[in-house]
């Protein structure tokens, strides 16, 4: 007889301890858009009103055949059923932890607190795992970070029933994937991008259940618009665009000037919009840098622009975007267009 291995987990409510009654009462009267003190003009761009959440982490996965099993975080509101999903892709970065299950807190702790259920996986290259980025299954495991959102996708049903918090409270027919710079990568691969690996082999890892998507600071073009370092160690990185017809908002920022990738300027990271086909939005944060203000963790060193008027822009836009993606007839991403719209000196907006 098959025995399914246990998965451990840490459950904390983000942020609550206690909701006390007065809480629970304040928070029960509240309906529009939400109170939340926001910098600037970010608090036009409606949302509902957040919700408290909970958090479950480290949930491990069955992963045969992985050299470590795969680990993840969920968070979700705390209550709620038909709850939509969204697998998010950490990047490459220099931290020890933002790369994995334990950053990107500014978007997932937001997408929850609005009506999503949020899985963070830890992929091979994380700093956290201390495994050589360029060793075998290099460079930076990229075909390992697509299987790792596959592997997820047919474990829902493990993850749900795993914890009374989540059980029956899944959407699995709404499901997105978003992405920062190689998580972008990551994403774009379930989104239908095609790439010609260094031995001519074209390989497409496009995931059907997955209706929507979201790509921030994602790398462009590969060849000869890398620079040459780059171009010698991801000889596989030869994306074609054109493949990529799932409905995705790409975000970057006006200054993000990735010398390390490539040698063009930063229009290199709209590539995903201008080359691709389907429906597709851009959105370019003036000022931004790679890390958008500051989306990979509060407070990130990382973060050269660091602003909560950018990163706030980025939560609600992309929140917009992908609940009218996987809501037929919804008006959220309308309603943020004509708000963000009226916000010329932040950014730009194109969408075909």
């Amino acid at each position: 007889m098959k025995r399914t291995t246990l998965i451990f987990a840490v459950v904390s409510v983000l942020g609550v301890a206690a909701i006390s009654a007065s809480a629970q009462e304040a928070n029960s009267k509240t309906t529009g858009l939400s109170q939340e003190p926001l910098a600037g003009k970010a608090n036009q761009i409606p949302v509902p009103a957040a919700a408290p959440t909970i958090s479950i982490s480290p949930v491990i996965l069955p992963s045969p055949g992985r050299p470590v099993p795969l680990q993840i975080r969920v968070t979700a509101p705390v209550t709620g059923k038909n709850l939509p999903v969204i697998i998010l892709s950490h990047g490459h970065g220099n931290s020890n932890n933002l790369s994995s299950l334990n950053g990107y807190a500014p978007l997932a702790d937001f997408w929850a607190a609005h009506g999503f259920l949020v899985i963070q996986p830890t992929h091979l290259d994380s700093k956290a795992l201390k495994m050589n980025p360029m060793g075998p299954g290099g460079p930076f495991f990229w075909r390992s970070r697509a299987q790792d959102i596959r592997q997820i996708l047919d474990q829902l049903d493990l993850i749900e029933k795993a914890f009374p918090e989540l059980k029956g409270r899944m959407d699995k027919g709404k499901i997105a994937v978003a992405g920062h710079s190689l998580g972008g990568f990551t994403a774009s691969l379930l989104l239908g991008e095609e790439i010609t690996d260094a031995k001519g082999e074209k390989i497409n890892l496009a995931d059907k259940r997955v209706k929507a998507g979201l790509l921030l600071s994602a790398p462009g073009n590969g060849g000869a618009d890398l620079n040459p370092m780059m171009s010698k160690v991801f000889a596989d990185y030869r994306p074609d665009f054109t493949t990529m017809t799932t409905p995705t908002l790409i975000i970057a920022g006006s200054n993000d000037v990735s010398a390390q990738e490539t040698i063009r300027g930063a229009d290199w990271h709209t590539d995903p919009y201008k080359f691709s086909t389907g429906a597709k939005c851009l959105i370019t944060l003036s000022g931004g840098e790679h890390n958008l203000g500051g989306i990979s963790g509060y407070d990130a060193a990382e973060a050269k622009d660091e602003s909560p008027e950018r990163v706030a822009l980025v939560q609600r836009l992309s929140w917009a975007y992908i609940w009218s993606a996987l809501h037929e007839g919804d008006q959220a991403w309308q309603k943020a267009t004509l708000a963000f719209n009226q916000m010329n000196e932040l950014g730009i907006l194109s969408c075909k």
